[in-house]
């Protein structure tokens, strides 16, 4: 109902309408919010937050505890996180979390072993791979020509070891007559490389015979490392049934000595060369002809070998070791014309 305007004037103070109730903003603050008696106002009165300086950088590092008076909202971190380094119990922030993908430990990315820190007095340069490790595996690449025409080719070989890790890389260095004419009696160089390419270890092997009925021309092969400093030889000696090699240094003296088997047909399993002290009383190592498949074993002269040696052996004489499974492996398992030349005694 509208007021009638003939109706008497309503006394001062009085209106008609009634007063409204949660009125925002509350009335008797004139529009302040929130009201300044208010203690929970935000931010708190008296902690304002300070414009960034270039002076103030030590957020994170050099944080100032806030004080009893001051208890409100502070512009400045947490002191306690990050927590900092020179407080104890705390280690260095993570970076990277955990169960990420890290390449493991001595794993070079190409596959190749990495240098070992702790190098011997008076190490050859290049044998300093050969001074932490005790066991050597020596793979033949497959020639595809030595396979289906028995085309004789240089041979090949890839030197890795227990884990797997590329050592050596080692090539054969002839003519194709000299391969195909002379077979596993030829005379050949041989170079062993590293990850960089440098020739470490040189083979040299003269031509020779290897039947018991030539004693005084019977197989030898030098080792050189580096190239030129003559480290060691083995000499074939003469035997009937089984084949036994004599290990020198460099001053000619024996050292080491190496018998095998009777029957060095792999058929199937290992065929063992002891590594044997010179007066034949102990084994100190092995080097044994592996089994590399049927297929591979019929049709090709790629072979697997293994080579064991104490891991204190001077590492020249590894070397040496290393020269003597590449004789044994031309000598025994070298095909001709896809013809075995592996069988029992040596006449």
């Amino acid at each position: 109902m509208y007021p009638n305007p003939n109706s008497a004037p309503a006394p001062p103070g009085f209106s008609q309408y009634p007063q409204p109730q949660n009125q925002y903003p509350p009335a008797g603050n004139h529009g302040q919010y929130p009201p300044v008696a208010n203690q929970n106002q935000y931010p708190p009165a008296g902690n304002q937050i300070q414009p960034y300086q270039h002076d103030q950088y030590n957020m994170y590092h050099h944080q100032q505890q806030p004080t009893q008076q001051n208890q409100g909202y502070s512009a400045v971190q947490n002191p306690n996180y990050p927590p900092p380094y020179s407080q104890p119990g705390y280690g260095p922030v993570i970076q990277q979390q955990p169960n990420a993908y890290q390449q493991a430990p001595h794993v070079t990315a190409d596959g190749w072993m990495p240098i070992p820190q702790a190098i011997p007095q008076n190490c050859p340069n290049g044998l300093q791979y050969l001074s932490t490790i005790n066991q050597l595996l020596v793979k033949q690449k497959v020639e595809l020509l030595e396979a289906v025409l028995g085309f004789e080719t240089n041979n090949k070989y890839t030197i890795k070891n227990s884990v797997g890790q590329k050592v050596f890389y080692a090539i054969e260095e002839n003519d194709c007559c000299t391969r195909n004419c002379c077979g596993p009696i030829r005379p050949f160089e041989m170079k062993i490389l590293d990850n960089f390419k440098n020739e470490v270890i040189h083979l040299s092997r003269p031509l020779a015979c290897q039947s018991c009925f030539f004693p005084c021309c019977l197989q030898r092969i030098e080792v050189f490392s580096p190239p030129g400093c003559l480290v060691g030889i083995i000499e074939q000696d003469w035997s009937i049934l089984t084949p036994i090699f004599t290990i020198r240094n460099a001053a000619n003296e024996e050292v080491l000595k190496i018998e095998g088997p009777i029957c060095r047909f792999s058929m199937c399993g290992d065929v063992e060369f002891k590594i044997l002290s010179k007066d034949k009383s102990t084994v100190v190592g092995r080097i044994s002809k592996q089994w590399s498949g049927l297929l591979r074993e019929a049709f090709t002269d790629a072979d697997y070998f293994g080579i064991t040696f104490p891991m204190d052996l001077d590492v020249r004489m590894k070397a040496v070791m290393l020269g003597a499974c590449f004789l044994i492996d031309v000598m025994f398992y070298e095909k001709r014309g896809n013809s075995e030349s592996d069988g029992i005694g040596l006449c």
